[in-house]
């Protein structure tokens, strides 16, 4: 038996025990591997003491002949490395041929079949007779357990039922690794570990991967003194077995020392794995050496099982109720900055509901030289020493956060009254635009289950360290920590960050569109002066001209002079009035709301043909109407784009005879394009870029008038419309112009 004073432990190296392969198991049943072919290759050292068979003698030779004949026939169709998994399968209960009862548990691993002896006292399989009742019970009071506290309870009354430990409690793995007891079940004269807390030392990382993987660890008595395998190494890999999955597993001595400085002799672990992830455990302890049948091990580790999926169902519920309530604020903020042009200064109308999104305290906008601030803040000289210290460190592309800003940020320890947490989101990657939330100091007790610090030299060996001795309740003040930051407000304050660039996108967009459009309008404005000074001057001229003619004339009885004199003066005016309807049909273009509705095509260019009906008297015109469809359109606009180009079609074929002036259209999946075709003087399409421009011409106006907007007109129609206009020709034989009008386009 291990004394516990017999030899000093060396904790430093705890974190590097081999745990996996300790080349021992417990002693309280036997171990042996096997080939393919069921011949023993390795045995524990106490097989003397079950079978009466010493370990070394056994290597080579057949399972019968170590544990009889009847047992190995019994287990030989079972024994199949093939079918065999990683994780112990119960074979069984047998008798071996000295009249020994085992339960028999197997598993292939590490090249070979590792087959396990835990001794029983009854000859008959086990009845899992504990497995339905307790599972069936506790999966009937899931549903009232309204939180996981309240599952955690449950579970650790049902598991010290069934196993009849002393104390059994549920603890949850926080972000650091300490262990928090949640949940406690025990007898009255046990010592409570209730709401305290155990340092993540006490359970190492390379112990929380095993747990990860093997669900279930029992210790049936602390002071046992292990049975090495003989063997030492794995015969097939030639290196010490790797014991994982193994029940029997041999268990640090550091742990059993922790176990006897704890008053515990016999433990029992179940892991609870959550989405892949250790979070916790159900640790049952007890006074006295106490066995554990497999059945009810099993009763423990499929209730565990059945925990960690409510545990995480109910994670995932609230997590999604978290995360649903935090982007429902984000939606409704990202509506109001989008109102105004300036994204800062509407940051300001939403303070509120950026506090609220974040769970701070305070929160701050820095635009370079510009600090605003809402709620319990640092200054603002403060403020700008965080912002040019994120700028140092790099955190300008990505959101910082941290709950202790003071570890990171050497002027934080002034800040812990209002600043010991800091959300950090940079709003531009090109100026030093940031937002930044502050959480409060959250001072705040542990009470630890013993001091974590402790570190007591055994007397043998001062330089080593033991297991720590004392568990008595240790209380720990916490200060310059804020309440931590969920992992959904980290992640959400990134989906806010690109929503925000995106919002700066569209404006910037917008801003590139407007000044396009400026652009646009500062050549209509320099055509319109041209036009002003050439084209309405022109008519004026003229009038001016003729009316003086016509007074000279006043005294001469030549009546035909005055009327030659009175009509030009009339065509003039007429022209000078025709121009300044069409500057002011072209302005209200752009003001004008468009009101869609579905418009008839074949009506509307029909009735466009009838109104020019008077002016296209002793012309000969052929009209080529293809069935047109249906669009959804401002029949007002789209009215006078199509009149616009059925004029310049009637226009510019009045030296044809006959004109022919053709009308189709076709669809696609997002447009449908009209064209208006007639076999007129045509154009150079050298010059093409020139002829939807207001008062561009490409012709004399001596051999075709127009004031030059109409086309003019009929791209801004278009375009209002979300569609395009263009024209094909070849000079002195027709002009084709076309114009789209996307599908898409909704009634109101």
């Amino acid at each position: 038996m291990l004394n516990a004073q017999s030899a000093p432990l060396d904790l430093s190296s705890c974190d590097k025990e081999p745990i996996r392969t300790p080349g021992s198991i417990q002693p309280h049943g036997f171990l042996l591997t096997l080939s393919p072919q069921l011949a023993v290759l390795q045995a524990s050292a106490n097989l003397s003491r079950w079978l009466g068979v010493d370990a070394g003698a056994v290597s080579e030779r057949p399972l019968a002949e170590v544990i009889g004949e009847a047992a190995a026939s019994r287990l030989a169709p079972s024994l199949d490395g093939a079918r065999l998994g990683n994780r112990p399968f119960y074979l069984g209960t047998i008798t071996t041929g000295n009249g020994n009862h085992f339960d028999v548990l197997a598993h292939a691993w590490d090249s070979v079949i590792i087959v396990e002896f835990e001794a029983v006292e009854r000859d008959a399989p086990a009845g899992f007779r504990e497995l339905y009742p307790l599972l069936g019970d506790f999966l009937l009071n899931v549903n009232e357990a309204a939180s996981v506290e309240t599952l955690a309870a449950l579970a650790a009354h049902h598991v010290r039922m069934v196993t009849g430990y002393g104390r059994v409690m549920v603890y949850h793995f926080d972000r650091d690794g300490h262990g928090h007891v949640m949940a406690e079940s025990k007898e009255d004269d046990y010592d409570s570990y209730m709401g305290q807390r155990f340092p993540a030392s006490d359970v190492p990382s390379q112990a929380r991967d095993l747990y990860t993987l093997q669900h279930i660890r029992l210790i049936h008595n602390a002071n046992y003194v292990p049975a090495a395998i003989v063997p030492p190494l794995n015969p097939v890999t030639g290196k010490p077995n790797d014991l994982s999955f193994a029940a029997l597993r041999s268990v640090s001595p550091v742990h059993l020392q922790y176990m006897r400085n704890m008053g515990t002799l016999a433990s029992m672990s179940v892991s609870l794995v959550v989405k892949g992830k250790l979070w916790g455990l159900i640790s049952c302890h007890n006074a006295e050496p106490a066995p554990l049948e497999f059945e009810k091990r099993t009763a423990c580790e499929q209730l565990g099982q059945v925990l960690s999926l409510c545990i995480e169902s109910r994670e995932d519920a609230a997590e999604l109720q978290f995360r649903l309530e935090v982007r429902r604020m984000m939606v409704a903020m990202l509506g109001n900055l989008t109102k105004g042009a300036d994204i800062i200064d509407n940051m300001r109308v939403v303070f509120p509901e950026l506090l609220r999104f974040a769970r701070a305290g305070g929160v701050a906008i820095v635009a370079d030289e510009r600090v605003l601030t809402y709620g319990d803040t640092p200054d603002e000289q403060a403020i700008t020493g965080i912002v040019a210290w994120l700028e140092q460190q790099g955190h300008g592309d990505e959101v910082f956060h941290t709950d202790a800003l003071s570890v990171h940020y050497r002027g934080g320890a002034a800040l812990t009254r209002n600043a010991s947490g800091l959300l950090a989101m940079p709003i531009s990657r090109v100026h030093k635009h940031y937002l930044l939330w502050f959480r409060p100091e959250l001072v705040h007790t542990i009470e630890w289950a013993g001091n974590p610090r402790e570190k007591d030299a055994a007397p043998e060996a001062p330089t080593q360290l033991s297991p720590r001795t004392s568990f008595a309740a240790w209380r720990e003040e916490i200060h310059g920590i804020s309440l931590p930051w969920h992992v959904a407000e980290i992640e959400l304050t990134g989906e806010f960050r690109s929503a925000l660039l995106g919002i700066a996108l569209e404006r910037a967009e917008q801003m590139a569109e407007l000044a396009e459009e400026l652009g646009r309008a500062n050549k209509e404005l320099e055509a319109f002066s041209y036009s002003v000074s050439h084209d309405l001057r022109a008519p004026l001229r003229h009038i001016v001209g003729f009316s003086d003619l016509l007074l000279e004339s006043s005294g001469s009885e030549d009546g035909k002079l005055r009327q030659r004199f009175l009509t030009n003066i009339k065509e003039s005016a007429r022209l000078a009035g025709k121009l300044v309807d069409d500057l002011l049909s072209f302005s209200q273009m752009g003001r004008a709301a468009l009101r869609p509705v579905e418009v008839d095509m074949s009506h509307l260019v029909d009735s466009c043909i009838d109104k020019m009906a008077m002016d296209l008297q002793g012309r000969h015109i052929e009209w080529d109407i293809a069935p047109l469809p249906r669009v959804v359109a401002d029949p007002t606009f789209l009215h006078l784009a199509v009149s616009n180009l059925l004029s310049n079609a009637v226009k510019f074929t009045s030296q044809r005879d006959p004109a022919v002036i053709r009308v189709w259209a076709e669809q696609d999946a997002s447009d449908t394009v009209f064209h208006v075709a007639d076999n007129g003087a045509g154009f150079n399409m050298d010059y093409v870029h020139k002829l939807f421009g207001v008062f561009q011409r490409l012709h004399r106006m001596e051999d075709f008038q127009g004031t030059g907007i109409g086309l003019a007109n009929v791209r801004r129609i278009v375009e209002r419309h979300g569609g395009r206009a263009w024209a094909e020709s070849t000079q002195g034989q027709g002009a084709t112009f076309s114009f789209s009008i996307p599908r898409k386009l909704a009634l109101p």
